[in-house]
């Protein structure tokens, strides 16, 4: 089991400049996440979820305050320390995919391992057995032009967790997909989260897949957390 990351946002601001204004998206958020569980964030399009999920992952930078793993602050570290912080302990899954399309799912899945400096024969072995964890053994050899979405999205989750992160987080990563095959993604990411034992974080606008998480968070205007009661009927 990896070791375990406390996440925590400490008076957290972000903005943006839009023409002429300021947009403020977040404003002073302080929010400390669970170490081992599943969580869905949930709320209206353009409240700044998404904004939020790029904070925690390191691939933006807040207007000030702090994201800090077991105190760590990751909006202070350098590039080059930033870039090998997220590659040991951050598996992030983004909405389109963005496989490499001149790759093959298991070149793609392997190349995260490969830039950390494993062999190439090391790295496939692994990424052929979370590609067949994810139910995409006779896949392996096909380029993402040849796989359905479902497909690209599970090769996607491979590609974020075979570095075994200590966080996973997805943004909308059942948004483009049909309903059984966004239940069968939504059932794979906490198959991982249950079996690694580590945090999962997903943006989503599904109600449904956020309802099987451990922790239902509703982000406000100004980027607030409130905790939501399962039974509750949250207008996404």
């Amino acid at each position: 089991m990896s070791e375990i990351l406390k996440l925590e946002i400490l008076n957290l601001r972000k903005s943006f400049v839009d023409a002429d204004r300021r947009l403020s998206v977040i404003e002073g958020l302080n929010y400390t996440f669970p170490e081992i569980a599943s969580v869905a964030i949930v709320g209206r399009s353009g409240v700044g979820k998404s904004t939020l999920l790029h904070l925690l992952a390191g691939l933006d930078t807040p207007d000030s305050g702090e994201v800090t793993f077991n105190g760590t602050d990751i909006t202070k570290l350098s590039s080059e320390d930033l870039s090998s912080f997220r590659c040991k302990n951050i598996g992030f899954i983004f909405q389109f995919h963005h496989l490499l399309s001149d790759f093959t799912a298991l070149e793609n899945v392997a190349m995260p391992l490969i830039i950390q400096g494993e062999r190439e024969e090391d790295a496939q072995q692994k990424a052929l057995s979370i590609l067949t964890r994810v139910g995409l053994k006779d896949r392996v050899d096909h380029g993402p032009g040849e796989l359905s979405g479902g497909e690209q999205q599970r090769v996607a989750i491979a590609r974020a967790v075979v570095s075994n992160p200590r966080v996973l987080l997805a943004d909308e990563p059942t948004g483009n997909l049909d309903v059984s095959t966004a239940d069968d993604v939504g059932r794979i990411l906490l198959d991982v989260q249950r079996e690694k034992k580590i945090l999962l974080i997903i943006v989503t606008h599904s109600y449904q897949l956020a309802k099987q998480m451990d922790v239902i968070l509703e982000m406000m205007p100004g980027g607030n957390l409130m905790v939501v009661d399962k039974s509750t009927d949250v207008r996404l």
